[in-house]
């Protein structure tokens, strides 16, 4: 079926973006000004607003009595929060996975007491003395609200969750037993991505377990070397006049020139299991199923996980969004388009007129145009692909800035979730939670801000006794504290979703001023992917922000001691009772302030050390693969036995093999002698050279360089065992708090660049050969 004349006006026409600058920035503009002439008629001293700040203090001091500590708590003011920490607990021992009531009971916990915590905020603890104090109170309790916003909203959604795994598991046995088989197209664009990151993106794309589906190679460099690879392997390669619209025009482009009836989108580094289609394209059975977006699996550690030397242990930032959040936008009705790794009915996408050009986050805008026109759209919260993660932090800082920015053009263009026609409340409500997210990176840093003020200014923003404390804010943190990795199914603790945010704070929340100021200054950046580096780097741009802040911080903590000093006990002359509880106030907010700049001065380091990339000498990933293998050394004049092993570690470029049979030294297999290696349970024999040899736990070990000219059919064997067999991308749980407040003590007191430096220096050897 070709695309209709109409479509194809609609898809030239989307150059003509529709902006409305003017109306989300004069909104923010208003309040901003507004904010600002409060406050300055504040501190002018006369007039109405003081005296309406006096009375609001007045009110402060004396809140309703349900905000106010029973006389009979005294030495049972621990009590709410035990005993509701202990139900939290019993929950989850009896439901190790949120599901069912098990969520129910433990969301409207953390309901309850969020709301009581708000309410207590901010009619108890407000500071409105002066204006200075004032001006801090209330700019802490709005970075607050800014946060337990978005949080709210992502607990109303938590009461329900969509599960489509048994659906698929019927859809699936209708598309294997041939009664429903669309056409597919599947399209790989591409930018400049290296032709070895290509290479087994196609080779995965032609595994999969479907007949009636073709390949496409989008290439927007138009490379010869590229158009000779598609020819190599037998896909179709498609080009264009232009870059026009970046990766959305490069779709729509494709888009215009075939007639598939599903269209599959693979990021030029996604390559998809065997059963990726198999699984998927059963949903379409029914017609009102637009798109269908599976999980992002990434197969090598995210730059913070490495830099940090936490490979093995840290699950990728993306984990939290596919285990928690895309579920909860499932039974919304919300599913993101993530951009990869989904597939999407031609004729829902022909009917709203391609994939959306007017943002940099065409697949979020695509998806919220689909819905607007009542088609739905379906999360599978299966690992069906995998692609690689940011090689670097730059390139890392790259593709969240963008994906920021993108998300925030919402504001600005047609596809707003929160003013386009035909969407319904809900819907509106979990978009908003989203563009809520990042606005909360400004929350972060004020929230490295605010101590200073302790420090500098002698500001007390929050004024609240310890009894207080204990019986309002400790059950709700306490509770949430315990119960945050349970709820997004043991894929971040707090603690390092604490540091992953404070990374790129500082850039997020000025990318979010810019774009609420000039939300189209910047265009579309690839994220560098496939690249190697033998060196350490660090990022002074990201680093320098932090670096400021810490030594701010450090500073103000050896201020705020010096002063408790001064007016704890050393202070000559007596004082009468009025300055006797201002300095009892002062020098318990500056205990807060102190507690709360050591906190942030350790999460600052943490975040310097992640800024210092470590070299990355393989281009290719190696993988915990066992396999039985026979290797057969080549030699002209003394023949040498077969040695037989089982592999450690394997990769496009090599294989890894520990000996298994006794009776041969390493030395046997000399070093640069070339050898067969039979992989026995996949048939598969390949060439190459013994680089290294070592013993490991008491096994002579030898590693494998392949010939990097290997046929085309053992590199596509070798590629498919790889990164294609069916449920290999398993799920993996990140630590708990306990645990994860360890590892960041274990990184302060030995940082890898100090104390992993030797194991650097051997990996870059071993890969040079």
């Amino acid at each position: 079926m070709a695309i209709s004349q109409v479509v194809r006006r609609r898809l030239k026409n989307r150059g003509r973006r529709i902006v409305r600058p003017q109306a989300a920035t004069l909104i923010l503009s208003g309040v901003v000004g507004l904010a600002a002439l409060i406050c300055a008629a504040w501190f002018a001293g006369e007039g109405l607003i003081p005296r309406l700040f006096a009375q609001l203090n007045t009110l402060q001091k004396s809140p309703p009595w349900w905000l106010q500590v029973p006389m009979m708590a005294g030495n049972y003011i621990l009590v709410p929060t035990v005993l509701l920490l202990i139900v939290a607990l019993g929950v989850m021992w009896l439901s190790p996975q949120p599901r069912g009531w098990a969520r129910i009971v433990v969301v409207s916990i953390l309901l309850a007491l969020t709301v009581r915590y708000i309410l207590w905020r901010s009619l108890s603890t407000l500071n409105l003395s002066n204006p200075t104090n004032g001006v801090f109170s209330l700019g802490l309790l709005f970075l607050e609200l800014l946060m337990l916003a978005s949080s709210t909203i992502q607990l109303l959604l938590m009461l329900r969750v969509r599960d489509r795994r048994e659906e698929a598991n019927q859809n699936a046995i209708v598309v294997q037993e041939g009664q429903f088989t669309p056409t597919v197209d599947v399209f790989i664009p591409t930018y400049n991505e290296p032709e070895f990151v290509l290479r087994r993106t196609i080779i995965g794309c032609q595994a999969m377990e479907y007949d009636h589906k073709q390949i496409y190679l989008l290439d927007d460099t138009r490379r010869p070397e590229i158009r000779s690879l598609a020819a190599e392997l037998g896909c179709e390669y498609m080009t264009r006049p232009d870059n026009r619209h970046a990766k959305a025009g490069n779709l729509n482009h494709a888009f215009s020139q075939t007639n598939g009836d599903l269209i599959v989108v693979f990021d030029a580094d996604f390559i998809p299991t065997h059963n990726f289609l198999t699984r998927t394209i059963g949903f379409f059975q029914t017609d009102s199923v637009a798109l269908v977006q599976t999980p992002q699996s990434f197969y090598n550690p995210d730059p913070i996980a490495r830099n940090l030397g936490l490979e093995n242990v840290l699950t990728s930032e993306e984990e939290v969004f596919y285990r928690q959040i895309q579920p909860i936008r499932d039974a919304a009705g919300s599913v993101i388009c993530s951009g990869t790794s989904f597939v999407v009915r031609r004729t829902a996408l022909e009917a709203t007129g391609g994939f959306v050009t007017e943002s940099l986050s065409e697949d979020y805008f695509t998806g919220i145009r689909l819905s607007a026109q009542g088609y739905q759209l379906v999360y599978l919260d299966e690992k069906l692909s995998a692609g690689l993660a940011a090689d670097n932090m730059d390139a890392h800082a790259t593709q969240r800035l963008r994906w920021a920015r993108g998300t925030l053009q919402a504001f600005f263009i047609e596809s707003n979730p929160l003013t386009i026609r035909g969407l319904t409340p809900l819907q509106r409500l979990a978009h908003l939670e989203g563009l809520l997210h990042w606005f909360t990176s400004l929350s972060r840093v004020g929230f490295l801000v605010i101590p200073l003020a302790y420090s500098f200014l002698n500001v007390i923003p929050v004024r609240a006794t310890e009894e207080q404390l204990l019986y309002f804010f400790l059950p709700y943190y306490v509770v949430q504290l315990s119960v945050f990795s349970w709820l997004n199914y043991r894929s971040r603790s707090a603690l390092l979703s604490d540091i992953y945010s404070l990374v790129l704070a500082v850039p997020l929340a000025w990318t979010v001023v810019q774009v609420m100021l000039n939300p189209f200054s910047k265009g579309f950046n690839v994220t560098p992917k496939g690249t190697s580096s033998d060196r350490y780097s660090y990022n002074w741009n990201l680093a320098i922000p932090l670096i400021t802040f810490f030594i701010i911080t450090a500073i103000s903590l050896w201020r705020n001691l010096g002063m408790c000093m001064i007016k704890g006990g050393w202070a000559a002359a007596p004082l009468d009772p009025v300055e006797a509880l201002a300095r009892a106030e002062s020098i318990k907010g500056m205990g807060i302030g102190w507690l709360w700049s050591s906190y942030n001065l350790i999460m600052l380091g943490i975040a310097l050390l992640i800024l210092l990339d470590v070299p990355r000498p393989d281009p290719h990933d190696w993988f915990d693969l066992r396999r039985t293998v026979q290797i057969t050394p080549h030699t002209s004049h003394t023949p040498h036995p077969s040695f037989w092993g089982i592999t450690t570690m394997v990769s496009e470029g090599g294989a890894e093999v520990a000996l298994t049979q006794t009776g041969f030294p390493p030395l046997d297999l000399e070093e640069s002698l070339p050898v067969t290696l039979n992989i026995l349970e996949e048939s598969l024999q390949l060439e190459g050279i013994a680089i290294h040899t070592d013993i490991q736990d008491e096994f002579s070990t030898v590693r494998i360089q392949f010939d990097p000219m290997m046929p085309i059919n053992d590199h596509r064997r070798l590629v498919e065992m790889l990164f294609c067999r069916p449920g290999q991308w398993k799920r993996r749980n990140s630590p708990g708090e306990l645990r994860s407040l360890l590892l960041l003590l274990g990184i302060i007191l030995k940082p890898r660049i100090l104390f992993d430096q030797a194991g650097d220096v051997r990996a870059i050897a071993v890969a040079k050969g």
